[in-house]
């Protein structure tokens, strides 16, 4: 990345009060800012390192009014954080999308089409029948199965699996290891205990600006789909069952398992570790707590649930705070046990 503090302001629709000609070339933190870097300032507890700072420029909210003379020139504008978060995704898109063309060894099956200005890392694989949009970005040792559609501007990293007639929709991210379409848990027990393996025949949908974190593995429906639904955000190491469907802008962290045909809602937000049982509805804008286990419906949007098994926020606190006293409790119960005994 190399432009000026000028069109960097331009891009952030700010106002720049210093040499707007600087080129910038990097992006660093405003206490570790060298010659060349470009910074922030949102918390005013770092506003010390303003003063010090070697930054080429900083980013600043319009409000602010330096208390000592500034080195660095100051990007003006309505928010900082924001406008530094814009900074770093143009960044990200030179980085990502900078690369075209076709690296080798890969293999591209018969049938399949690819867009303009993508790119193919060496050792990756796309099967028969395919469909991959403009400018997507397939890394090094990636696996696309047959009858995959892939919509513009995704990005594919190195070792993500995506398997057979599986769709992807446009903007996704599916980062390293992550497996989409995997055979889901399927198993129907015997009379001798054995346990037949039943065909999973559906598929995995993931529609626009989706994004699937590392190791993440999203099992393909029995039949029908799997979907997650525009805008939805996974962690690393979430494990989302077969016929699952997520909902639109639901955010959901790391080492979470999703059972089977649960449906959860738009909007919602699931911390680390939670577990759902199968067959359930979740509500829209829905909140889980960490390791909670959720067992039955969540019916009433908005709602707010914690604990294994889990039930409503300020109940479980309120549990969990007479829970953590009951040995005080129990002491006190057994000195009043005593005294009844004495007096009687």
């Amino acid at each position: 990345m190399k432009f000026t503090v000028k069109q960097i302001a331009t891009l952030l629709e700010g106002e720049v009060a210093g040499n707007d000609a600087l080129a910038i070339t990097g992006l660093a933190k405003i206490e570790e800012g060298k010659p060349g870097d470009i910074s922030f300032l949102s918390n005013l507890k770092y506003e010390p390192h303003l003063y010090t700072t070697q930054a080429s420029a900083v980013i600043v909210d319009r409000s602010f009014e330096p208390k000592k003379p500034v080195v660095s020139a100051l990007i003006f504008v309505e928010n900082s954080y924001l406008a530094f978060t814009r900074l770093l995704e143009e960044y990200h898109k030179q980085l990502i999308f900078s690369r075209v063309g076709v690296e080798q060894p890969s293999y591209m099956g018969d049938g399949t089409e690819v867009g303009e200005q993508s790119y193919r890392g060496a050792f990756s694989y796309i099967g028969k029948n395919c469909q991959v949009g403009k400018n997507v970005k397939i890394y090094p040792q990636a696996y696309i199965g047959n009858n995959v559609r892939i919509g513009d501007n995704t990005i594919v990293h190195p070792g993500a699996r995506i398997l057979d007639n599986c769709i992807i929709g446009q903007y996704c991210v599916i980062h390293p290891n992550a497996v989409i379409g995997s055979e889901g848990f399927g198993f129907a027990p015997q009379s001798d205990g054995t346990y037949k393996t039943i065909p999973q025949l559906g598929n995995v949908i993931l529609e626009d600006f989706v994004n699937v974190g590392s190791n993440t593995t999203i099992d393909c429906a029995t039949m029908g789909s799997t979907i997650i639904r525009k805008g939805a955000k996974l962690d690393n190491l979430i494990q989302i069952g077969h016929n699952v469907e997520i909902g639109k802008n639901t955010v959901i962290a790391g080492q979470t398992g999703i059972s089977g045909s649960t449906k959860i809602g738009d909007n919602c937000v699931i911390a680390g570790q939670v577990g759902f049982a199968g067959h359930l509805t979740i509500a829209n804008g829905t909140k889980v707590g960490a390791q909670s286990g959720v067992g039955k419906n969540v019916d009433q949007e908005g709602t707010a649930i914690n604990s294994s098994p889990a039930f409503g926020l300020k109940e479980s606190m309120r549990s969990l705070a007479i829970f953590r006293k009951l040995p005080d409790l129990e002491n006190r119960v057994t000195k009043l046990e005593k005294k009844n005994e004495k007096q009687s």
